[in-house]
């Protein structure tokens, strides 16, 4: 079924396209929903008279990518995880942690639209990582990922589990004690 997109619909296209689709897609989802009208000569005329505006606003949302672009480039993207010696990380960078700290920075951008090297960032460095703006417009970020200061904390938990441990050691040789006292009194 042919059909005009009304508005931009994701994985399909934008306001004003014309596509072929399914006819169980259009009658049961794009249809109801308003979100296309089918393909005749009463909605090509509407459209063309709408030519104007909607590639007015396709030109202002190509200006904002462009701009977001820039302004993500020239970002500085930092993340610190829990690490290893060796640089390995416990756990790894997820295009959720790195949507976060872009999210941090003042920028909206859906993990979806950030593809990482590989699935995830296993180890400590400096990385790339691809954002998909508008159209066929990405944006190049580094990403700079450093091990989080473990060592120290591990060091200071130490001391508090051997106290703990002492503590807990004479409560256990008390209630040994104290049993046979008990049973030789219940003897008699």
């Amino acid at each position: 079924m042919k059909v005009i997109l009304n508005v931009d619909v994701k994985s399909l296209g934008e306001e004003g396209d014309v596509k072929n689709v399914a006819n169980g897609y259009a009658r049961n989802f794009l249809l109801p929903r308003n979100l296309a009208v089918p393909y005749n000569e009463a909605t090509v005329l509407m459209f063309e008279a709408r030519r104007a505006e909607i590639e007015a606003r396709k030109e202002q949302k190509r200006k904002d990518s462009a701009s977001l672009k820039e302004k993500l480039e020239a970002a500085a993207i930092e993340i610190v995880m829990p690490a290893g010696a060796n640089g390995k990380l416990f756990g790894a960078v997820t295009t959720h942690i790195v949507a976060d700290a872009i999210k941090k920075l003042g920028f909206d951008i859906e993990r979806k639209r950030i593809d990482l090297p590989g699935l995830a960032i296993k180890s400590t460095g400096t990385y790339k990582a691809i954002i998909k703006l508008y159209e066929a417009q990405t944006a190049e970020v580094h990403i700079v990922v450093k091990a989080q200061e473990v060592q120290e904390t591990k060091a200071a938990s130490k001391p508090a589990k051997n106290a703990k441990a002492e503590k807990a050691a004479p409560k256990a040789e008390e209630k040994p004690a104290e049993a046979p006292a008990e049973n030789n009194e219940a003897a008699e």
